[in-house]
């Protein structure tokens, strides 16, 4: 495996989504559609925390790929601090259990990190150690938050277009430079009756009625999931060939060192999930 793109794969491995990603990973590498290899994957949980994650980190060793667990929930109980306040600067511990991550890590060097599925908010001697990128559920420019939150202010300014992101992770949550995304229209034939159906509708309305089992709501999100999968994999494709790279100050380039605000996707994923969009 000497001389692939070595990737490190950071997830609290909670569910389905962990898995799909790096079942998706996995499996474009095997098939070739992915020259690099996963040097490491690093989970936030330990065996016996939930019947999830146990699965996960069955499924890692299945593929043989070198497997790093330590748990953030039994650090926290064992320093007996509550979760940090995310709106405040990161507590002194919690820059800790960071550091004690990176000696767990310093056999490993990997050129590219991915969150994926990690619950975790990066800290600066994470950022400072690696080039680290993470998905984010909105085009650039779009709005910040969970994905819950994007798909409600996406209604509530009637946008047009949507997307989804994999930018630099920053110690500032969803603030880091764009390395790649793709965007697709929420309008047109798949969603005009969707909105019609909202016209006369406030998103609070919405929200105290329906919630998100409104139409509109679900279907934005999902166009939006079943480009999540492949925006991964094509993004870790271009990292791997060269077209971008991050640099030491956090920066994204092209192939000949330029600055760039984020590598255009789009057709690529289109091409990936013809055929596979919800009706």
């Amino acid at each position: 495996m000497s001389g692939k793109y070595k990737i490190g794969w950071f997830s609290t491995g909670r569910g389905a989504g962990s898995k799909g990603m790096l079942q998706a990973a996995h499996d474009a590498i095997q098939s070739g559609g992915l020259n690099a290899e996963i040097e490491f994957v690093y989970c936030s949980r330990e065996r016996g925390e939930t019947e999830p994650t146990d699965q996960y980190l069955d499924m890692v060793n299945s593929y043989g790929i070198p497997l790093v667990s330590y748990s953030y929930q039994r650090y926290r109980a064992m320093k007996n601090m509550p979760n940090p306040d995310l709106s405040q600067p990161l507590p002194q511990w919690r820059i800790d259990y960071d550091n004690e991550v990176i000696k767990r890590l310093e056999h490993f060097d990997p050129d590219l990190c991915i969150l994926a599925g990690f619950m975790l908010v990066t800290t600066p001697v994470m950022c400072d150690k690696y080039e680290i990128i993470n998905l984010h559920p909105a085009a650039p420019g779009g709005p910040a938050g969970t994905w819950q939150q994007v798909v409600w202010k996406l209604i509530e300014t009637k946008a047009e277009t949507q997307g989804i992101k994999m930018h630099v992770a920053i110690p500032e949550l969803d603030m880091g430079p764009t390395a790649t995304y793709c965007t697709f229209p929420i309008r047109g034939k798949a969603f005009e009756k969707l909105w019609d159906d909202i016209k006369d509708k406030t998103v609070d309305e919405i929200k105290a009625t329906e919630g998100v089992e409104n139409a509109l709501f679900k279907a934005i999100r999902a166009h939006g999931m079943v480009r999540e999968l492949p925006l991964v994999i094509y993004t870790l494709k271009a990292f791997s060939e060269g077209k971008i790279k991050v640099t030491k100050d956090r920066q994204v380039v092209d192939t000949a060192g330029r600055l760039i605000d984020g590598y255009d996707l789009t057709w690529e994923i289109d091409a990936a999930v013809r055929g596979k969009l919800p009706e």
